[in-house]
């Protein structure tokens, strides 16, 4: 039985320990990101993962780097066979990646050599693409170059937000981790090297990156509401207010009229122009309030959310 060590910070890498520490795995070690201050209080908090292996009795690291000597020296201590890296936030340097018998292997949320980087799913969304996928890598130099250990496609549906995609793809990198996993211990991988020419990047999201510019499409716009949601959420604004959007969809692909503009304000919706086609707002939220349908917002009267206003 392989010894591993996981390491991993936030929920998604949870969800994929927990399926591993339900399996027949032996996982003996966990490495997350230190506590941060979190909530309206900004006490330290652990990690999603760190609180699951406690739950479970296993030995906790939380290094700020993995670049010293000492933490080179720690792993070479603790031997393992394999360390899994799931969304840990931390590089590994050469000096790490070489320690473990069968190496360092990543659980990746899309279907390299597309969309290397942070953000793999929300930018599939963004692009428009049709499938997406987990690709499972040994670890190299470089971000996420290595060679593709096993792979699994998903298809992106119309109306998919981030939240919706990720709970698609997660039951499949958990199953995919252990078919790896029972690969590595029989020694019967065949590792499939990228190509580069076909590589793209996805880059650490930015929350200015979230507001909507209304000279885009509604197409466009769509789904960029659909892929920050739920973080960092679209938002827009609208005379004096900062609006947050949840829900929108495409009501017609054409429009002269400016963009931004609100053409319809009712209970259906608020019905904005765009460069291309009109966009229809179905919830929303103010500063200081609750998410909330626009129905609910109109009854409360805000004389902002009328038709002729503009957003920008």
């Amino acid at each position: 039985m392989l010894n591993i060590i996981f390491a991993g910070t936030p929920e998604v890498s949870e969800q994929i320990l927990s399926h591993l520490l339900k399996s027949k795995c032996a996982v003996s070690h966990v490495f997350t990101q230190p506590d941060r201050p979190a909530g309206r209080g900004r006490h330290l908090t652990a990690s999603p993962v760190k609180t699951l292996g406690i739950e479970h009795g296993l030995p906790i690291f939380q290094p700020q780097t993995l670049n010293t000597p000492e933490q080179v020296q720690l792993l070479k201590n603790l031997a393992p066979d394999l360390l899994i890296v799931v969304a840990y936030g931390l590089i590994l340097p050469p000096e790490i990646l070489a320690i473990p018998k069968y190496g360092c292997i990543n659980i990746h949320f899309s279907l390299l050599p597309r969309w290397r980087g942070a953000s793999p799913v929300q930018q599939a969304i963004l692009a428009g693409d049709k499938k997406t996928g987990i690709s499972i890598i040994q670890m190299k130099k470089g971000l996420d170059t290595g060679p593709i250990l096993f792979s699994a496609e998903c298809d992106i549906h119309p109306h998919d937000t981030s939240e919706n995609l990720f709970n698609r793809l997660i039951p499949i990198a958990q199953n995919l981790l252990l078919t790896t996993l029972d690969k590595i211990e029989k020694q019967n991988i065949h590792p499939k090297r990228q190509d580069p020419k076909q590589k793209t990047y996805a880059h650490l999201i930015e929350k200015h990156q979230a507001q909507i510019d209304w000279q885009q499409s509604a197409a466009k716009i769509d789904r960029l509401i659909r892929a920050y949601y739920p973080s960092p959420i679209a938002y827009t604004h609208c005379c004096d207010l900062t609006l947050r959007i949840f829900k929108a969809h495409i009501i017609d692909n054409k429009t002269e009229q400016t963009p931004g503009l609100i053409l319809n304000a009712n209970r259906e919706g608020l019905d904005i122009a765009t460069g291309k086609g009109i966009l229809r707002i179905t919830e929303l939220q103010l500063p200081g309030k609750r998410r909330m349908s626009t129905a609910d917002l109109l009854n409360a009267h805000h004389p902002q959310l009328q038709a002729g206003n503009q957003f920008v």
